[in-house]
């Protein structure tokens, strides 16, 4: 059978997914309750790392959007978006959040609003808590996590020209180790995690969805039979989805979705308390605001009675968001080539984080302000059953039977473009990023998801792999923070290679001599040969010079130095600094590309060396092994031409002072 899977990735995989997979099916309480204790501990003792670490991804791509690197293009310099600017947002926006929103547009805000930890406040501030922390878990912080792996994926993948996987995130820091077993380390965890995540959605999106047909009366029963007809219809068009690819199902049925939420949002808000609704949107957007560093910094740790609260909510969406990160930062990195930095963190970090406020604001705030004037406090009595309290919400709007069918088949859609995505990318990542895979892998993983997730949901496992996903999280943010690393290494390099200018050495070039400079750029030179190329050419320059200085008036003064080999010209002063212009030995190492290339300038030692330039005012030098005696004698009177016009000008007066003034040591 032909497959283009790679066996280092994916036997590991299996092993793993399995083998949790079936302690959790035999041994339900017992996993679970080893696996709560160590989640437990983690988020009891360990919170701070879960805090630290997305707060550093806000700050580290808010830099980026305003810094210099943002008109970095994610692909070549002329490269171009692949996807409309509405498929694009559609399809990052299904993938990273579409079905949680459906799930707790109406639940988080009323448990919150129904919480002990805000019951002893009046309706109003429980109802602005229950609204602050529903925007801080699905703001600018959990958008952040996802955009940090994504960046790091496209930016690699389509500049680097790597394959699209995690392990080319640690390229500048791994070289060509990444195509090792560290790479295959690194590939196996995203795909055990993707697979996971997927899994338990899997499982607790078919609960809601079965829940929902029983309130509709399409189902006599929530039973587990006709869980596995709703598992098989979502799997399989899921799976024709991924067939299909990326550019047809995944994007078509993003695009429908898209438009089918935003008509709903509409529906519930002007046939719900509209005025209500937008003057809560108006103030918790700036309650958001204002407490967006505290809110970010909020460890909780001198409230002990919210700490259990703080564990269950705050960390654990860090924690989830952050292990879900694999997968949506893959497929979002999938359909962004060709965007700038600026144009990603933009969409993916502030506009997303708008529409979930906008969503929280419309369905959260309506079903507060129904519990509170219309159900008699229904709403709430029902908050730890999330399952059925979207279908209990739409029951004081009208059309609520053919609108709980809208929203059924939005979290079907919703679903499907999720799991779609994630056999999509499971499927990249067990194949190394091949071009073209045979259909039956697709099929392969699709089934592999349906028979886990059934027997999980049955046996009553699923929670005890939602916790194993939990736990994966904190080493995660670890290689996160990693990403950041060697993302800012890699982008320095890209500055510093598009900004490299012709080096100074090459600016007095003619063609009189273009047989001898050929010779010298092909060739690598020796400690001694640089300190031969000091004694001689330098050393007659640096002599004619000090000579024609004193004719005109002028004292100058030649320092040596043996070890490091230097030698610099000075001119002293007594009110301004002095002038000096030096030249000293600097080595540099040759990059194992050059080492091995056949067809470029052959190199036998990891290291060179050249004279370099250096000056009185600690300015940056460069390489003169090319210049001739006259050229070298041309460019320190070019620089003392400089040095004059600067010390004429009285503005430069705390720049010239005699307290820099120093001799060669």
């Amino acid at each position: 059978m032909i497959t283009t899977l790679k066996k280092g990735i994916i036997f590991p995989s299996l092993i793993f997914i399995l083998g949790i997979s079936v302690v959790s099916v035999f041994f339900p309480q017992g996993t679970e309750q080893v696996l709560n204790t160590l989640k437990n501990f983690i988020f009891v003792n360990l919170n701070w790392v879960y805090i630290w670490s997305v707060t550093l991804f806000v700050i580290f791509l808010i830099y980026l959007m305003f810094s210099e690197f943002g008109k970095i293009r994610l692909g070549s310099n002329d490269s171009r978006p692949e996807y409309s600017f509405f498929s694009w947002m559609s399809m990052l926006f299904a993938a990273g959040m579409g079905i949680g929103l459906m799930y707790f547009g109406v639940a988080e805000p009323m448990q919150h609003y129904s919480s002990d930890v805000f019951s002893s406040g009046h309706y109003i501030n429980r109802a602005k808590n229950a609204q602050l922390y529903t925007f801080f878990h699905w703001g600018i912080h959990a958008w952040a996590i996802y955009a940090v792996v994504g960046l790091s994926l496209a930016y690699f993948t389509y500049r680097y020209r790597l394959p699209l996987s995690l392990r080319s995130c640690f390229y500048p820091l791994l070289k060509n180790k990444i195509n090792g077993k560290w790479g295959n380390a690194i590939d196996v965890f995203a795909l055990c995690s993707t697979f996971f995540g997927i899994t338990t959605t899997l499982g607790f999106g078919v609960v809601q969805i079965s829940s929902g047909l029983q309130i509709l009366k399409v189902i006599p029963e929530n039973s587990f039979i006709y869980q596995v007809i709703i598992v098989g219809i979502l799997v399989s068009l899921s799976v024709f989805s991924a067939v299909s690819g990326v550019d047809k199902g995944i994007k078509i049925l993003s695009n429908i979705n898209i438009i089918s939420v935003v008509v709903l949002l509409l529906f519930v808000l002007f046939m719900g308390p509209t005025v209500y609704v937008i003057g809560s949107f108006t103030e918790g957007l700036g309650n958001y605001i204002n407490s967006f560093f505290s809110l970010t910094f909020n460890t909780h740790v001198y409230e002990k009675d919210t700490l259990p609260w703080f564990y269950d909510w705050t960390i654990l969406y860090w924690a989830w968001w952050i292990s879900w990160s694999p997968y949506v930062g893959l497929f979002i990195a999938k359909i962004s080539k060709g965007r700038t930095i600026r144009e990603f963190i933009m969409a993916v970090l502030v506009l997303p984080t708008f529409f979930n406020f906008v969503w929280m604001s419309v369905f959260g705030n309506s079903a507060m302000w129904f519990d509170l004037n219309i159900a008699d406090g229904a709403l709430s009595r029902m908050a730890s059953n999330p399952d059925m309290l979207m279908f209990s919400f739409l029951d004081y709007l009208p059309l609520t039977t053919i609108v709980s069918f809208v929203v059924i088949a939005i979290i079907i859609i919703f679903f499907v473009t999720s799991a779609d995505s994630g056999i999509f990318v499971m499927n990249s990542i067990a194949t190394k990023n091949a071009a073209k895979s045979p259909k039956w892998q697709m099929v392969f993983w699709g089934g592999l998801l349906a028979a886990l997730a059934l027997l999980l949901l049955n046996a009553g496992g699923l929670k005890a792999l939602q916790t194993m996903t939990l736990i994966t999280a904190l080493p995660f943010a670890v290689i996160m923070i990693l990403f950041i690393v060697s993302l800012i290494k890699a982008l320095m390099i890209d500055r510093n290679y598009y900004e490299k200018d012709f080096s100074a050495s090459a600016i007095p070039w003619t063609g009189i001599i273009w047989k001898q400079r050929l010779k010298q750029i092909v060739s690598f030179k020796s400690q001694s040969e640089v300190e031969h190329f000091i004694q001689e050419t330098v050393k007659n320059a640096f002599t004619e010079l000090k000579e024609e200085f004193l004719e005109n008036g002028i004292e100058t003064k030649i320092n040596t130095a043996e070890h490091p080999a230097k030698m610099e010209i000075e001119i002293q002063y007594d009110v301004v600094n002095n002038f000096v212009y030096g030249v000293k030995v600097q080595a540099k190492t040759i990059s194992e590309y050059m080492m091995k290339e056949e067809n470029l300038p052959d190199a036998t030692e990891s290291k060179t060396y050249y004279p370099k330039a250096y000056f009185g005012d600690s300015r940056e030098g460069y390489d003169i092994q090319y210049f001739t005696k006259d050229e070298l004698i041309s460019d320190v009177l070019k620089h003392y031409e400089r040095f004059l016009e600067i010390i004429s000008d009285e503005g430069n007066e705390m720049f010239i002072s005699i307290n820099a003034n120093g001799r060669m040591k």
